[in-house]
């Protein structure tokens, strides 16, 4: 049973009390509960305890509409891998009424305390809330997502509103969210919407209890579907557990659902610490970490397993690095170690450990942009292939201790890579790289700064 499918009574609808969502009143920023949902139908009689808290497992893709509802709403080309477009920031920190619009490379800038991390930050948290991971996971420190000035309403709430649209085959798909952070951390409004038609909708109405009344559009012979929602996972992300898909209208909620998934879930957040990717690790998976600090093994994985990419490497090495490079080599040491060095031709071979720090994180981003998924430690979609899917790599300081030379060709290596549309890049960099960045095609600048 996927919820309790009911008629329609806009009336019932109008007069279902809801409790309200906190408070981050000030000046120019509104509250960031929803209203009653629009879905049209009553309420369903009472309320189901919430089910067992799984993990939400891969996206199955967009199931494509039929006839007329397939077409309506696309006046461009058909965009192929899901892709968040635009980052929402209603009220989130210090962000008010933002709404930035994402390229296939764009660069926050912007001077100290201007919100460049914060947005990457709120970029990561919608990702990882696609992923299927709790609240308190994605936001442990809810009170500093909160704006400053917000005042606490009269039971003490304050929230704040982050949300996005994903662009794919389905079209543009918004996700707009209300979190209360305090007294206690919850989701207390959602909206799915797509081809202007509110497609889910979620709100609080009974804050004694851990659940949000969650509705669908579902067309048919019930047009509407509501069942309670647990109140510390992302809805969107628990459709496809709960919509059967025996009807077009939940055919197109699951598209749009999946589809803001996939573009969601596709995601790395990458921060090299050179300082962690001096010394000789143990030969393992090969997969990329945040920091970084394995890239000895991923190097001494993709040397055999991605020559081609390998080799690329090589060469955007000698762009980076001081002193001719014509390799990026990997030895084996005798206490069961790797350790990666750069070739230098007849000369000896220098050791990563004794690279600057500008070097490894330009040696290390580089390698994030030249490989995807399977060589990245990260939530990746198996059951979607891989031309549906579109990684995003989050870097926040994406210059930090780049020189000028280092950072303009991390700058031309990312549009070229993005160019096929598998990868894109959000990143947070200084007025320098900046003004480089505005003069390189297919570069998206996006100044905090006024």
């Amino acid at each position: 049973m996927v919820g309790s499918p009911v008629g329609s009574s806009s009336a019932a609808t109008a007069s279902a009390a809801r409790a309200p969502g906190p408070d981050v009143s000030e000046p120019g920023v509104s509250d960031p509960g929803f209203p009653e949902p629009r879905v049209s139908g009553p309420r369903a009689p009472g309320q189901r305890a919430p089910g067992p808290r799984v993990s939400v497992p891969g996206a199955r893709g967009p199931v494509p509409a039929e006839g007329p509802v397939a077409a309506a709403g696309r006046g461009g080309p058909l965009v192929a891998r899901p892709a968040v477009t635009e980052l929402r920031l209603s009220a989130f920190a210090g962000h008010r009424s933002a709404a930035h619009a994402l390229g296939p490379v764009t660069l926050f800038t912007g001077p100290s305390g201007s919100g460049k991390s914060t947005a990457l930050r709120a970029y990561e948290a919608l990702a990882r809330l696609g992923a299927g991971d709790p609240l308190d996971e994605v936001f442990p420190d809810p009170a500093g997502c909160v704006p400053e000035r917000a005042r606490p309403d009269a039971q003490g709430r304050r929230g704040f509103r982050i949300g996005c649209t994903v662009d794919g085959p389905e079209g543009p798909v918004h996700l707009d969210l209300a979190v209360q952070a305090e007294p206690r951390l919850r989701i207390v409004g959602e909206r799915l919407t797509g081809r202007g038609r509110t497609l889910l909708a979620t709100a609080l109405r009974d804050p004694g209890r851990s659940t949000v009344q969650a509705e669908w559009h579902t067309a048919g012979a019930t047009p509407v579907t509501r069942a309670p929602f647990p109140d510390d996972l992302l809805g969107t992300a628990l459709l496809p557990l709960r919509v059967a898909g025996k009807t077009r209208g939940q055919l197109e909620v699951l598209a749009a659902a999946e589809q803001v998934v996939i573009g969601l879930r596709s995601a790395f957040a990458c921060d090299p610490r050179p300082e962690r990717m001096r010394a000789p690790v143990p030969p393992g998976e090969g997969r990329l970490r945040r920091d970084c600090g394995n890239l000895a093994e991923v190097l001494h994985r993709t040397h055999t397993d991605c020559p081609r990419r390998h080799h690329r490497l090589a060469a955007v090495a000698g762009a980076g690095c001081a002193g001719p490079v014509t390799g990026v080599g990997v030895q084996e040491l005798p206490e069961g170690t790797v350790r990666a060095v750069l070739e230098r031709g007849g000369r000896p071979a220098t050791p990563l450990g004794r690279l600057g720090d500008g070097e490894l994180r330009y040696l290390a981003l580089a390698l994030t942009l030249l490989t995807g998924p399977g060589v990245l430690e990260m939530d990746r979609i198996a059951e979607v292939p891989d031309a549906m899917q579109s990684l995003t790599l989050l870097a926040d300081g994406l210059d930090r201790g780049l020189d000028g030379r280092q950072a303009g060709e991390l700058l031309r290596l990312a549009t070229d890579i993005a160019a096929d549309g598998h990868i894109r890049v959000a990143g947070a960099v200084g007025e320098r790289t900046a003004g480089e960045a505005r003069r390189t095609p297919g570069v998206t600048v996006v100044d905090l700064g006024g």
